[in-house]
């Protein structure tokens, strides 16, 4: 089973990712909140890229716990048989 704290975790770098998704499309949502990222200027495309190099070593270090969870009963099967 894998525990509520890495589900939730995994679920807030969704939503981050989303938001970031939806700033950068083409369409004004800033009277929800979010701001744009302008991608097709130089300065907006070099905060999408440095966030999505975020996600991706966020992502990397659940991917790892969620192996080291999915990977424990195994672990302990075979210390005990």
């Amino acid at each position: 089973m894998v525990p509520s704290d890495l589900t939730l975790d995994a679920f807030k770098l969704a939503r981050r990712i989303r938001e970031m998704d939806m700033r950068a499309a083409p369409y004004d949502l800033s009277s929800l909140g979010y701001e744009p990222v302008r991608i097709e200027t130089p300065e907006g495309k070099a905060e999408y890229v440095a966030a999505q190099r975020v996600f991706t070593r966020e992502g990397n270090l659940l991917r790892q716990r969620l192996l080291a969870v999915l990977r424990a009963p195994a672990l302990a099967h075979s210390l005990v048989g």
